[in-house]
């Protein structure tokens, strides 16, 4: 009997071994955990088309929004570990979500990270009607109507929320968070007033500067957009050392096999060198970042650190 068990069990290692050596050979699924138009979902479509190009079968994105991109992330952790469903991480489906409230899910356990995709930049915009030009004078705005103003992000978690959260605590003021399914759905909002300030990704938001739709007060980056160079940074503004941003992950479930994961970095590492995607990057604003599994398992953990830093300092409340 011990035989024979030995034998079934090295005939299924044998197949899951050719199994894995033969992917991919199917379509994979790209889950986006934002609504459709935000910059999470301009980010997937661009790694979806490059890690096609590598890997030779259909990648398809899908979104499961909600929940503070903890829908998205679950449903990839319960996912089989194949390789054939991966997620577009954030700090909020893997770091400030976890944090903040119970999911079905560890955010850094529960998957196989594959590497960072890039960073985007947030930028301070107000709807035409709130009669501000300038940081400074939005600021002296706020103190002067405490509580009547408020913010759209994408989402509890999300970097639009944690940075409109910060902004808060750096400039003394107060205002009310409103949070959306995704960038997408708070930035039509934004635009049509019914929501008056944003501190979203740039690449969602430059248009509708450029166009006159939106004002822009200030930059949440170290040095200023090379596409809104008019626009200051926070710390040109009058508030230092105040960045904010979003960067993006690529992750499978845990226990995918090593092969299998080893092909997907080395396809990810193509796609993030090519011309068709630093294009596509540098249209949104996007920092690429390069690099490997180890390194980028490390900069997620440094993130849950810093964040539980942050809240410490601030009292920042996650969840309201």
């Amino acid at each position: 009997m011990r035989t024979k068990l030995l034998a079934i069990l090295g005939l299924v290692l044998s197949l899951n071994a050719t199994w894995a050596q033969n992917f991919p050979n199917k379509t994979i699924m790209l889950v986006n955990p934002y609504a459709p138009g935000g910059p999470t979902d301009l980010l997937s479509r661009s790694m979806a088309k490059g890690l096609s190009d590598q890997l030779g079968v259909n990648v398809l994105v899908e979104n499961k929004a909600g929940g503070g991109a903890s829908i998205g992330a679950a449903y990839v952790a319960k996912a089989p570990a194949d390789g054939y469903t991966l997620l577009m991480g954030t700090s909020a489906a893997h770091v400030v979500t976890p944090m903040a409230t119970s999911v079905p899910y560890d955010g850094i356990k529960s998957f196989e990270f594959i590497g960072i995709i890039a960073n985007v930049p947030n930028i301070l915009t107000v709807h035409p009607s709130v009669k501000v030009d300038n940081l400074k004078d939005f600021i002296a705005l706020l103190k002067s109507k405490p509580g009547s103003f408020s913010y759209g992000s994408a989402g509890m978690g999300s970097s639009p929320h944690i940075g409109g959260e910060m902004f808060k605590f750096r400039a003394g003021v107060e205002m009310t968070h409103i949070p959306y399914k995704g960038a997408g759905p708070a930035l039509t909002d934004l635009v049509a007033g019914s929501v008056p300030v944003g501190l979203l990704n740039i690449s969602v938001v430059q248009p509708f500067v450029k166009s006159g739709q939106l004002k822009a007060l200030a930059y949440a980056s170290n040095k200023r957009s090379p596409s809104l160079p008019d626009i200051p940074t926070f710390q040109e503004a009058g508030l230092p050392d105040f960045t904010s941003g979003s960067w993006y992950s690529l992750a499978a479930p845990a226990n995918t096999p090593a092969v299998v994961v080893d092909k997907l970095a080395k396809a990810f590492s193509a796609v993030l060198k090519s011309g068709e995607f630093q294009a596509a990057a540098v249209q949104q604003n996007a920092e690429i970042f390069n690099f490997n599994r180890a390194e980028t398992l490390r900069f997620i953990q440094d993130d849950a650190k810093n964040m539980q830093e942050l809240i410490k300092s601030t009292g920042m409340k996650l969840l309201e």
